[in-house]
């Protein structure tokens, strides 16, 4: 009973996971034993959920903590990107809630998984060693496998998901195998004790073999060039609000942990790793711009600009500096706001016959519907980084960051594949604004779809008069990774 009562301490830092853990057993109960259970009952149990938790995350003390042996850590960073990972989530699952009961997928099981894989991606922020990396990172993925593959009706739905399964378990024992080294060459798993065995000793060939493929099992999770290549097929196939969740919540989990990966267990082989993240950044940068242009489908066009964007944002890690980091969490901030908007938009691309994908069908959208025009208009821009809009002050942190650095090719070359990418982008405006009218959406917009592309659209366009709050949080979050 001693015993008992002694570790319960050790649970408290961990309390948002357990209450996740536990409400999704329990959603998972009621839909089994209520016999006509749909998904929007479990919907509203996991967006309460949500809730509780955001809720719990605010509260917590911002002192960083650790636990479970060091394996399990809690900070002012995890609490950030924890937060923007449920605020992912949530508009995901908010998406669905039309999609799936028009498309023959409302069982109680989706919900139920979208809250097992953020669970997943609360244990990858809160990794502070390999094997707990692992652990959350597998738990996140054994439930996206299921999502994408929910539509088990549709044919693209199941060919995505065997798709992202193969790959995924690919990069999942690249990982393990660069784990393996870097214990077997440092003695530890934990991230604080590798970096002092590598202060101490030195740097050697194996370990860096080991960052490596740590590395390629990582970027495979942000759809990182030349890791990309699940992205464009497992972003057409699945569901379109399954995409827009694999769009937002999985790479900013992932992202958080290669930050702490790099930052925290490597930090004196910087110029090491650098090197290999700025090959991924510009590698992703330039086939994100270049390969959108030729896309007819606007999820697979959104898959590229994805790629794209993961790039933009590895210029801030590249930089390896804490304006650098900073620069990460407020692209990853805006990012997430504006994807969820664009995936409203595309959501709303209905017909009587059903959901339609083709950039062609947008055209003549100013006419039958022009504020979802506008919006999606403005998206469009910000994407770009057309200033005064949010996704300009994105990418000026990251790039700024960088000049500061001195690494002024990479600068250019995201500036470069920033103009190339606006040439997609401005496409689907001039489709929208200038082409003849195709047949017209069914209207109105479902009301979720249009509270959210409401508050995307609003973030985007008056971003730039009140940035204070977002850049002082992201500051935070770095102080308490970067002490």
């Amino acid at each position: 009973m001693e015993n008992a009562i002694t570790s319960v301490p050790d649970f408290l830092p961990a309390l948002p996971e357990i209450l996740m853990a536990v409400g999704a057993m329990a959603l998972l109960m009621y839909g089994v034993f209520r016999k006509s259970c749909d998904a929007h009952e479990t919907a509203y149990g996991a967006l309460a959920l949500f809730a509780l938790v955001a809720a719990l995350l605010v509260i917590e003390p911002n002192a960083s903590i650790e636990t479970f042996g060091g394996m399990f850590v809690v900070d002012g960073f995890t609490k950030f990107m924890k937060l923007l990972i449920l605020l992912a989530a949530a508009a995901a699952m908010v998406m669905s809630l039309t999609f799936i009961r028009r498309e023959g997928m409302d069982r109680f099981e989706f919900p139920v998984l979208i809250v097992l894989a953020t669970l997943g991606m609360f244990m990858m922020v809160s990794a502070n060693g390999l094997i707990s990396l692992y652990m959350g990172l597998e738990l996140q993925s054994l439930s996206l496998y299921v999502i994408a593959a929910f539509h088990r009706d549709n044919t693209r739905a199941t060919e995505a998901g065997l798709k992202y399964f193969v790959l995924g378990a690919l990069a999942s024992g690249m990982l393990l195998y660069g784990a393996s080294l870097i214990y077997g060459f440092t003695g530890s798993v934990q991230f604080a004790s590798i970096a002092a065995v590598l202060q101490s000793d030195g740097t050697n060939i194996g370990v860096i073999f080991g960052i490596v493929f740590v590395l390629a099992g990582l970027a495979f999770k942000i759809s990182a060039v030349p890791f990309h290549m699940w992205t464009p097929d497992v972003y057409e196939g699945a569901p379109t609000p399954v995409t827009a969740f694999f769009a937002g919540a999985p790479k900013v989990a992932a992202m958080a942990l290669i930050l702490r990966v790099l930052f925290v267990a490597f930090p004196s082989m910087e110029n090491e790793w650098q090197q290999i993240v700025v090959f991924i950044a510009i590698a992703s940068m330039l086939l994100g711009a270049f390969a959108a242009i030729g896309q007819s489908n606007i999820k697979r066009l959104m898959a590229y600009s994805s790629i794209s964007h993961m790039g933009f944002a590895m210029v801030g890690l590249a930089a390896g500096t804490p304006e650098g980091v900073r620069g990460v969490l407020i692209y990853l901030v805006i990012y997430v706001v504006m994807n969820a908007g664009v995936f409203c938009c595309i959501l709303a691309m209905q017909r009587k016959e059903g959901y339609v994908e083709g950039i062609s069908e947008l055209a003549g959208l100013s006419r039958n519907q022009p504020m979802v025009a506008f919006v999606m208009a403005m998206l469009m821009f910000s994407l770009a980084g057309v200033p005064p809009l949010a996704g300009f002050f994105g990418k000026f942190y990251v790039f700024m960051a960088a000049v500061q650095a001195g690494l002024y090719p990479l600068a250019v070359i995201g500036v470069l594949s920033s103009v190339v990418g606006a040439f997609y982008y401005l496409r689907i405006v001039k489709i929208m604004y200038f082409d003849e009218p195709a047949e017209a959406f069914v209207q109105p917009m479902p009301g979720e779809l249009t509270a959210i592309l409401g508050i995307s659209g609003f973030f985007t366009l008056f971003f730039f008069i009140y940035p204070a709050p977002l850049i002082i949080g992201a500051q935070a979050a770095v102080g308490a990774l970067l002490p």
